[in-house]
């Protein structure tokens, strides 16, 4: 690895697309920050695939981000977050950002009747990871999780508006509507594209936590505590490599992004099976 200094990239990791509303939280809050980022399109989703599996895969993804001489890892997924982030921490050399501590430190901050409500995949759900966070940080807190795995493949298909997406939805939500809950936590970045029918299901009173927007606080934070952030005035530049179907990705990209993307290409699965 290369010496890091300011203009080093940030790199960022998911199991698709839905990591890229992390991506565009931190580039709204640092524009001129280099971006480097792997979607594993081709093992998409993560959600449903053992602990095991999801380290494999994420030390995979941090591994081949290495080579890009990046100053700092977001770990743009929360599945990933909720399994492997301690592994990725111990393992690797530089700084390692999750989901799951940022979303639950905002959501507990932002909650007024302290009764919390969390979506995400199984995997997150069945590891407890935000209950667990949350409880560490308020042992009154009222917690209810819920799985919604389905959400996943509309967001990767860009159906956010769909009337099969709202049955969907109405389905998994009807049981915290009846909770009391007065914050929402989108325990998957994949979520936050279908912001608009999740909150129409859930009720105008209930506050919707986009972890992203917390993590890219924590990741400028550091950045200036390091002295690592970048210095240019320049727009930064975004690279952007999946392991399947660049083209859909592009489509799918753009709209989450709100701009044109031209530096996407596909790594093949045996080259980031090999490098570990």
């Amino acid at each position: 690895m290369n010496n890091i200094d300011g203009n080093s990239p940030i790199g960022f990791f998911d199991s698709g697309i839905g990591g890229l509303t992390v991506v565009r939280s931190v580039t709204n809050l640092l524009p001129n920050e280099n971006i480097v980022y792997f979607g594993d399109t081709a093992r998409v989703p993560y959600g449903s695939k053992s602990n095991s599996t999801v380290i494999e895969y994420s030390m995979e993804a941090a591994n081949f981000l290495l080579k890009k001489n990046i100053k700092l890892l977001v770990v743009a997924c929360n599945t990933a977050s909720s399994v492997a982030l301690e592994t990725l921490q111990n393992n690797l050399p530089i700084p390692v950002i999750g989901m799951i501590e940022p979303g639950s430190d905002y959501a507990l901050h932002t909650s007024q009747n302290k009764i919390i409500g969390v979506i995400g995949t199984y995997s997150t759900i069945n590891n407890r990871a935000y209950s667990t966070r949350l409880h560490i940080l308020d042992p009154n807190a009222k917690v209810y999780e819920k799985a919604c795995p389905l959400f996943v493949p509309f967001a990767e298909e860009g159906l956010v508006d769909h009337e099969a997406l709202r049955l969907v939805a109405a389905e998994y939500l009807s049981e915290l509507k009846s909770k009391g809950i007065d914050t929402l936590v989108l325990g998957c970045t994949h979520y936050p594209t279908l912001k608009k029918i999740i909150q129409n299901e859930i009720g105008p009173e209930v506050t919707l936590i986009d972890s992203g927007t917390p993590a890219a606080n924590i990741v400028e934070d550091y950045l200036l505590e390091k002295g690592l952030k970048n210095s240019s005035h320049l727009p930064g530049t975004q690279e952007f490599f999946v392991s399947d179907v660049p083209a859909k990705f592009k489509e799918i990209a753009e709209r989450f992004l709100g701009k044109v993307i031209s530096n996407i290409h596909k790594i093949d699965l045996e080259e980031l099976i090999i490098q570990r």
